[in-house]
């Protein structure tokens, strides 16, 4: 229960169009200590006053000229129809299909015309209380909403700093700089775009695009770093990464989207266009959309990228070669996308670079003369 002060502060509107009824109503509610009351005889003035003031009561005539009080409340519950509208209807009709109608239009409880000051205090005070205890409990939902959508938020961000941390490792095991998977964070961002997905749609893969290669840290250096062609034996180890990276990725217990997203392109990200990919041989459409920019943008990247098996293509020559496998390898709209934002493209390479060549170089010695 709230105080007598609580209560009495409550904003009060009355309408009607008879100033001897609105004279005895504020009276009334005046002297049993209410200070904040307006009275009104116009009904269209009810609409912009609550939208201003939000009233904790209004009391409500029915039989008006020019509007009904079932006018107003239409007018109120059509503007604000997930509000609990605080309305006391009047009526000198003593017909009871009067009295359904105002309930069934959004009044919450009826007094007749002469008026009873005890009725009308005791109806004022039960409603007021109502209000109150309604906005309360709406202020303590929206304050556990906001906190539940802060702890989703801040479990996301952790989740999103796991992978990428994830995606670097892999990314280390046959480029120490971990530059790549930036550079295919931000190029498959900017594809996503230019192909008018939703920005929540380019955001995930933002995010999941990097996990693309998280299966080679399964993939043994030898096999990772021989320079030259892999074939036989060697070849279907790996192969394998695709697999063994959606196995890492697997999210049996939480539904999360981005997992999903991300081991759906670790899974397909060797796929191609024309259905002669690993490791499932899916063609066209089969192969998600965001898997099919996801390897457009790592096979340019790759290309244009130092290995320790490999000089860097111009990228002129990275593109032609998209071009030539647009509709083999390479989903055809992907690959016209991909050219008309290349000025974009080259600026995050430039703007992320691998390091000079020497350094690179030095760093895979290092490490082989390790594993030595």
């Amino acid at each position: 229960m709230h105080s007598n002060n609580k209560i009495h502060s409550a904003n009060i509107l009355l309408v009607d169009d008879n100033p001897v009824n609105l004279q005895v109503l504020g009276g009334i509610l005046k002297k049993d200590g209410y200070q904040h009351i307006t009275a009104i005889s116009e009904p269209s003035q009810v609409l912009p006053l609550y939208k201003k003031h939000q009233y904790d009561l209004m009391v409500l005539d029915i039989h008006m000229p020019n509007m009904t009080g079932f006018d107003v409340m239409d007018q109120l519950t059509t503007h604000f129809p997930e509000d609990f509208l605080p309305i006391i209807v009047l009526t000198a009709d003593d017909f009871g299909d009067t009295r359904d109608q105002a309930l069934t239009s959004g009044a919450r409880d009826f007094m007749r015309k002469p008026f009873n000051n005890r009725e009308v205090l005791l109806r004022a005070r039960n409603l007021i209380e109502t209000v109150f205890l309604h906005k309360e409990l709406r202020y303590q939902n929206e304050r556990l909403d906001q906190r539940v959508r802060q702890r989703t938020e801040q479990l996301y961000h952790s989740q999103v700093k796991l992978i990428e941390c994830l995606g670097r490792a892999a990314e280390f095991k046959d480029n120490e700089t971990g530059m790549h998977v930036i550079r295919i964070s931000k190029t498959t961002g900017i594809i996503a775009q230019a192909l008018g997905l939703p920005r929540r749609e380019v955001e995930l893969i933002e995010q999941a695009s990097p996990m693309h290669d998280i299966g080679k840290i399964g993939i043994p250096d030898r096999i990772l770093l021989k320079p030259g062609k892999l074939e036989g034996e060697d070849w279907s180890t790996m192969q394998n990464h695709a697999i063994l990276g959606a196995s890492i990725l697997a999210d049996t217990e939480n539904d999360s989207e981005l997992l999903r997203m991300a081991a759906e392109i670790a899974l397909t990200h060797h796929e191609r266009w024309d259905g002669k990919g690993y490791p499932s041989g899916l063609r066209g459409e089969e192969i998600p959309l965001y898997t099919r920019i996801t390897t457009v943008c790592d096979v340019f990247d790759a290309l244009t990228s130092r290995r320790p098996y490999k000089a860097p293509w111009p990228n002129e020559k990275a593109l032609q070669y998209l071009k030539d496998q647009s509709g083999t390898a390479f989903d055809p709209n992907v690959v016209d996308c991909f050219e008309s934002v290349l000025d974009q493209i080259i600026e995050i390479k430039d703007t992320y670079p691998d390091p000079p060549e020497e350094e690179a170089t030095s760093l895979h010695a290092l490490r082989a003369s390790n594993q030595n």
